[in-house]
This record gives C-alpha cells, sequence and structure tokens, in this order.
C-alpha cells in the first residue's frame, strides 16, 4: 500500500496524479467490500458452530452489540458464488437471419439471454457487485480464462463450451431427435416438455466448471431451450444462499427444471431435480 501511495505522489503530470488516485481508490474499496463479506461470512460460520454473541465479542476485542452490527454488515457471503469485481456474463450470439456461421453477420442474442442478464444483474447489484455482458460471436469463440465470469452459451452454439462440458462425468447434453439432459449416474433422461408434448416447461444446466488454463472456474448456465437457462437463472435469484453454503465456489453440476408463462416467458417455478454433483474432494 505505501508503495502505491508513493508511486502514485510523484506523479507529475496534476491530471494523471488524479487519475492514478481514483483507480487505486476503486481497487481500495472493492477490497474492503469483499473484506466486509468475508468478516460477515466468518462471524456467521461462527454463530453456527455454536458461538454466542457474547463469546465472539470477547475473541474479537468488541462489544456485543458491535459483534451484531458487523453481523449484518457488507454484502452476504453467497457473493463470492460469483465473484469478487465487476461480472462478465457472456450471451451465446446467433447468426442474422438468413446467414450463415462465418460470414461477414454481426451476432443476434434471443430475448431470453438478455432477460437472463437483467435478471443476474439485479440479483448481483443487491451483492454489490456490477455486472456487463458481451456477445459470443457466432464461430463460438469466447475467452473462458477470466476471473468473475458467466457464459450463458448452449454447447450448440460454442465448441469450446462443448468440449469443457465433456469434462463432466456426471451430466451431459446429448442429441438424437432432439437435443435432452442426461443424468448419467441415475441413468436418467431429460427431455424438454417443449418437445414431447408442448408443455410450457423445459430443463438447465448450472454448473462451475474448469477454466481451459487451469487457474479457475467459470459459472455455466445453459438450457435445452433458451427459456431453461431463465429457469436457471430463477433458481438462483430463489436458492442462492443455501446452493453456496452447499458448494462454496467448488466445482460442481446439476440440472433444474423449470416452468413458465408461455405468453410472457416468465419463469413461474424452478427447482432441482438432480444431486449436486461435486467434481471436487
Amino acid at each position: 500500500m505505501e508503495d502505491d501511495m508513493k508511486r502514485i505522489s510523484e506523479i507529475a503530470v496534476p491530471v494523471d496524479r488524479a487519475r492514478a488516485a481514483i483507480d487505486l481508490m476503486a481497487t481500495y474499496q472493492g477490497r474492503v467490500t469483499e473484506l466486509s463479506r468475508i468478516r460477515r461470512e466468518a462471524i456467521e460460520e461462527a454463530q453456527a458452530s455454536g458461538m454466542t454473541q457474547a463469546e465472539i465479542a470477547t475473541k474479537l476485542g468488541v462489544s456485543r452489540g458491535r459483534v451484531g452490527q458487523l453481523a449484518s454488515a457488507g454484502p452476504p457471503p453467497e457473493r463470492a458464488f460469483f465473484g469478487t469485481d465487476l461480472v462478465t456474463v457472456s450471451l451465446g450470439g446467433k447468426p442474422e437471419a438468413g446467414k450463415e456461421p462465418g460470414q461477414n453477420s454481426s451476432a443476434v442474442v434471443v430475448r431470453e439471454d438478455l432477460d437472463n442478464f437483467e435478471h443476474l444483474r439485479k440479483l448481483l447489484g443487491g451483492m454489490k457487485l456490477e455486472a456487463q455482458y458481451e456477445v459470443i460471436p457466432p464461430n463460438g469463440i469466447v475467452n473462458l480464462n477470466r476471473e468473475n465470469h458467466v457464459v450463458i452459451c448452449g454447447p450448440r452454439l460454442s465448441p469450446i463450451v462443448a468440449q469443457v462440458l465433456e469434462g463432466d462425468y456426471n451430466l451431459e447434453f446429448a442429441k438424437d431427435h432432439a437435443w435432452h439432459l442426461v443424468d448419467r449416474n441415475a441413468g436418467q433422461t431429460y427431455r424438454s416438455p417443449m418437445d414431447e408434448d408442448g408443455t410450457a416447461g423445459d430443463f438447465g444446466y448450472l454448473g462451475r466448471l474448469p477454466r481451459l488454463d487451469g487457474r479457475g472456474t467459470f459459472l455455466y448456465i445453459a438450457g435445452i431451450h433458451a427459456i431453461g437457462a431463465n429457469g436457471v437463472v430463477h433458481y438462483l435469484e430463489n436458492n442462492l444462499a443455501e446452493l453456496y453454503r452447499e458448494v462454496r465456489t467448488k466445482r460442481f453440476s446439476t440440472l433444474i427444471s423449470c416452468r413458465y408463462n408461455p405468453e410472457t416467458l416468465e419463469v413461474l417455478e424452478s427447482r432441482r431435480v438432480t444431486p449436486l454433483y461435486r467434481h471436487e474432494s
């Protein structure tokens, strides 16, 4: 910290010095926010282990009232599920109508995925995280080697994502007459009701998968159809705290079913239909 302060104070051009100070303040503020999250989580864990607020106060050297304040200050522990800084959401892009992948065309994002980003943005905002989105081009090339990254893109739209998914020995996307999801362990196949009888329902995949560089993970969301991803986001909106307690930031995968309003595409219900398969010991 002292080195950073000294470096900035020695910048000769005033405007450059001010800009550097602003950037460093933002970095420090981000760290303060994350530290407050860690503190809150630690206090919650101490209480869950059986310690009273009075005992925690004694250990921390603060008043009991202060412990109560700290236990509710800062973002919730489950914020770590998404990251510690600006979250980038990569949305699968399709070629413009009438054009094939590889042609000179811009990518189109379906309405359901834009809705997903808006729901995630609001969820993240409530945990003091900002979000931005990018569109994966029609060739499916996406940089997975980043922190604070969420990918919403079916494997048929991205060969890179499809390759990573092959490493999940528990769950998989498969295709015969239609795309579907398979729980290999249970020998169970999940087909979209949309394809079977036209019912307004679908299934989605949720997992934390390894980056290609082996230096971290990214969150992955995809549905059999686009609306299946909305079901996963709906599940996260309503079950994030519980999910985080189960898996923290470890690698895992699971399947989510959803039911939605066919006119508005609003998800009405979502639930987990498979175990939380942990990819790490």
